[in-house]
């Protein structure tokens, strides 16, 4: 089959959108491809088509174990086989992906960057039949990139498991500085190609407001521009406040954010993406792989802290090509907090030791243990536990990660996934109680598939439908799963932390140049860029944005605030201009007109006549004279018909 054939069969699209044809046709021709698709250009496309014409299965490493899951069960929902490998899955989950990649039983297998920092795993991919190899949000294993993920640098160690493969690198926004560094990294090959799309978006209109009133402003803004809208702050807490404020000035809104329960985050992005909620208010944990493109307007309450975050979060407006806004609302103060978000994000090096050794001890690992283990870890219970800062705290674990000490996921949140161990026909000489029967009974008739893989189910819809409690359902798993019966992973809600090493002592914790102090000026350098572009620009919104991303002499976009004032601007000079010309035509008209009425008029007379303008009248007198439409004769003045 062709790519529009398999485009056409699994996604319904006739066509492709620009450059994903040549993306995949360069995949094909075993090309290692770099693509820079903006947010909304449909990357997951260029590497899910070629993965199903190729023979073997295809590599996707990604960061974010949401978005890994959501892809995942999408295209198992369009009949494509995908599976998953990343740090809190149980073994006997990663077991299973790994017996269905040797029996060439899946297309696509989505592996979370730490993995690939274990040899075991390494060893395992050499057995199977690998054709490519894809790096989703490639700018994270360059330094210069604004997410700069370490593991990803683990990502040449799978080239060297799977050799001859080619690398199909994606990401939606990237600096000259990132596209080397990923070419780099990533040991491109002789012949490689490189892809990429305009950052300019036609249909967009970059929009900043300052107002101190954003409650305000945010209501008028959503009352001026109709349509389905995203409201992106930076804290869990915010997304509620501001979703109650718009819910009571009569606009449907509802909040995202991560530590949400994972059905209750899917029933909330349900409503908006059917539109059955016009708003919702959201951290910038919402938007990585949501594909709505009516979204008419995109608003942040507080400044984002690099151009590229912003650019990405803006981008999700207007994908459907039609005219869309991104509207900042700024603020004096958010200047400050800014300068607060760079000290927040690189805490004093000394209190990261700390976070070590007190979560090494919150955590129960003694020295010299751990490796390999994951764990979970409650940051809010552990921050007020040692009296620390919680936004600190999860800063100094971030770093940690960074160096290499922990993996440190905050986005743990999963729901619970079940797998049959038996054959069905074996089902018949159980002995079981009533309430495991009930739930047996009921999740074979809700979910198929359970006999040959997890599959990820709903305790409260299990309880409804058996006639059972929520604690009756759990514990009839509990016990089918100690039978062997099934294997049964409840939910988890709080964060992990993996070991990638064993505990080590505090005193032996380094943060070298290139984790902490270059991270930190980059970030400082960020945040200069974000601010400028907010607070100090004077030119096109666009044409920043595209300078900042490597394309100069761009011309102005014509639609941004900026550019929009300028023309009013313009206007007004120009209204301006013609009033005075009128008024310059007026006085000479007048002029003209005393000099007609009265012959040989005396130009003392004629000042005194016109009292407070004497300037204006010689200039004009000059010009009349010079123009011959009036004659003077010593200071008498005569209109030219009346001297002739």
């Amino acid at each position: 089959m062709s790519p529009r054939e398999i485009l056409q069969q699994y996604w319904g699209y006739s066509d492709f959108r620009p450059l994903q044809l040549d993306i995949i046709e360069s995949v094909l021709a075993g090309h290692d491809t770099l693509g820079l698709l903006p947010t909304g250009a449909g990357k997951s496309i260029t590497f899910q088509v070629p993965a199903l014409m190729l023979p073997g299965l295809a590599i996707v490493v990604t960061p974010l174990i949401s978005l890994m899951k959501d892809q995942v069960d999408n295209l198992k929902a369009k009949g494509i086989k995908a599976a998953a490998l990343y740090s809190g899955q149980s073994r006997r989950e990663s077991n299973l992906v790994c017996d269905k990649a040797r029996l060439q039983a899946v297309k696509l297998i989505y592996v979370s960057p730490e993995r690939l920092r274990n040899e075991t795993f390494r060893s395992e991919v050499k057995s199977w039949d690998v054709s490519l190899i894809v790096v989703d949000e490639a700018h994270c294993i360059s330094q210069w990139g604004y997410d700069f993920r370490p593991s990803y640098l683990n990502i040449a160690s799978l080239r060297k498991a799977v050799p001859n493969v080619p690398v199909l690198a994606l990401t939606a926004s990237a600096t000259p500085f990132v596209r080397n560094d990923i070419i780099q990294h990533l040991d491109f090959r002789d012949g490689y190609k490189l892809f990429t799309l305009s950052f300019h978006r036609t249909n967009l209109s970059y929009v900043i407001r300052y107002d101190t009133d954003k409650e305000n402003k945010l209501v008028e803004a959503l009352n001026a521009v109709q349509g389905c809208a995203i409201v992106y702050v930076r804290s869990r807490v915010a997304t509620a406040r501001y979703a109650e404020i718009l819910n009571k000035a009569g606009i449907s809104a509802t909040f995202y954010h991560a530590g949400l329960d994972a059905a209750l985050k899917e029933e909330r992005q349900r409503l908006w993406k059917e539109n059955q909620v016009r708003v919702i208010v959201a951290t910038n944990a919402f938007g990585m792989g949501i594909d709505k493109p009516d979204v008419r307007l995109v608003i942040h309450l507080d400044v984002p802290p690099s151009l590229e975050e912003y650019y990405q979060e803006a981008g999700r407006a207007g994908r459907d090509g039609k005219h869309a806004y991104a509207l900042l609302i700024a603020a004096n103060h958010d200047k400050a907090s800014l300068t607060r978000r760079l000290n927040t994000a690189f805490p004093p090096k000394d209190f990261i030791a700390q976070v070590y050794e007190k979560a090494c001890v919150f955590m129960d690992i003694p020295v010299g243990e751990g490796f390999g283990h994951v764990y979970e870890f409650d940051t809010a219970k552990f921050a007020k536990t040692f009296h620390f800062d919680a936004d600190q705290v999860k800063s100094a674990l971030t770093i940690l990660s960074n160096a290499g000490y922990f993996d440190y996921n905050e986005d743990p949140a999963s729901r619970s996934r079940v797998h049959i161990l038996i054959r069905r026909d074996e089902f018949y000489k159980l002995s079981l109680t009533t309430d495991e029967q009930a739930v047996i009974n009921t999740i074979l008739r809700l979910y198929p598939g359970l006999f040959a893989d997890y599959i990820n189910v709903d305790e409260k819809i299990i309880a409804y439908h058996a006639e059972l409690n929520h604690e009756a359902v759990y514990q009839a798993f509990l016990s089918l799963s100690r039978q062997k019966i099934l294997h049964y992973i409840p939910k988890r809600q709080l964060p992990f932390i993996y070991l990638p090493t064993s505990r080590e002592l505090t005193q032996h914790i380094v943060l070298s140049r290139s984790v902490y102090d270059d991270r930190k000026a980059l970030m400082a350098e960020r945040i200069r860029a974000i601010r400028n572009f907010v607070f100090g620009a004077d030119e096109c919104r666009d044409k920043v944005l595209l300078a900042y991303f490597g394309e100069e002499d761009a011309d102005d976009c014509g639609m941004c605030d900026i550019c929009v004032g300028h023309r009013k601007q313009r206007s007004k000079k120009e209204i301006s201009r013609s009033d005075k010309k009128k008024a310059r035509k007026s006085f000479e008209q007048h002029v003209i007109d005393c000099v007609m009425r009265y012959p040989g008029l005396h130009i003392t007379q004629l000042k005194a006549a016109l009292p407070g303008r004497e300037d204006e009248l010689i200039t004009t007198l000059r010009k009349l004279i010079d123009s011959s439409a009036i004659i003077r004769k010593g200071n008498a003045l005569y209109f030219k018909e009346h001297y002739i």
